[in-house]
């Protein structure tokens, strides 16, 4: 398991190369539609800026960040309300989304290893918000990347490492968040990375088998691709349903990707 100066430290640099592969993007091309229906580039930025801060106030002022959930009327709609309240000029948007990650990776870092802070729907210690910031830089990054066809910055890094931890732990919880039971067998994943290593999680006679590239499974716990798109191999009745519910992130289930095959 990842240390929180770890998971900071590949937080900066993931951010730090989606920073280099917008700033260096024509004003119009923020308005160019990404993968995600009803956001432009300009939105997804916005989300990152808007998430950063959120979890830089939870750190920071607890009762503050309460507060601001108590004032939510729909969390269903607060995604694509406040991504879209969000959006401005790029110049504008990239200096607030460089400061909020300073904010947040000092809040972060200052925060007592084991205390709890709040967040939509769970509360989660100072590590794992760090993840959550990781794994949402990733995905909506990758949303980016593929609009522009910047094919380095699609390419899979053992940055990875945290999302796939992630993907791991949330199981039972994807389950929930669907309204369903959580799974009564434990699960295995074993996951091959672009350099021939095997990333593997939970007990090697589970029942329930995930197995595949590290990238497919980042992809689908992210919901950035659907089931029948990766290259997974799924083994149980419980690890197929959860290939259908799969969400690495708190709150409401999102907006699933259609098939494209």
């Amino acid at each position: 398991m990842a240390t929180l100066p770890e998971v900071l430290a590949d937080l900066e640099a993931e951010s730090a190369a989606l920073d280099r592969l917008v700033s260096a993007l024509p004003v119009e091309d923020w308005s160019r539609p990404t993968p995600a229906p009803g956001w432009t580039i300009a939105h997804q930025i916005s989300h990152l800026h808007w998430t950063d801060s959120v979890a830089a106030l939870a750190a920071t002022d607890p009762a503050g960040f309460i507060a601001k959930l108590s004032e939510v009327d729909d969390p269903y709609r607060l995604v694509d309300q406040t991504a879209a309240e969000g959006v401005a000029p790029p110049a504008e948007l990239l200096a607030k989304w460089r400061a909020g990650r300073v904010a947040l990776i000092k809040a972060l870092s200052n925060v007592p290893e084991k205390e709890k802070l709040p967040w939509f729907g769970v509360a989660m210690s100072p590590l794992s918000s760090a993840t959550g910031r990781m794994m949402e830089t990733w995905a909506h990054g990758r949303d980016i990347a593929e609009t522009i066809g910047a094919d380095e910055h699609l390419r899979p890094t053992d940055r990875l490492r945290h999302v796939v931890f992630l993907g791991y732990r949330t199981i039972a919880h994807s389950f929930v968040m669907h309204g369903r039971a959580e799974p009564r067998q434990p699960f295995r994943v074993e996951l091959s990375t672009a350099g021939g290593d095997l990333w593997t999680f939970g007990p090697e006679d589970a029942p329930n088998r995930v197995t595949g590239p590290v990238l497919d499974f980042c992809l689908l716990v992210t919901q950035r691709r659907h089931p029948a798109d990766l290259a997974l191999q799924v083994t149980g009745d419980e690890a197929r349903e959860w290939t259908t519910v799969a969400q690495a992130f708190a709150g409401p289930p999102g907006a699933k990707r259609e098939p494209k095959r």
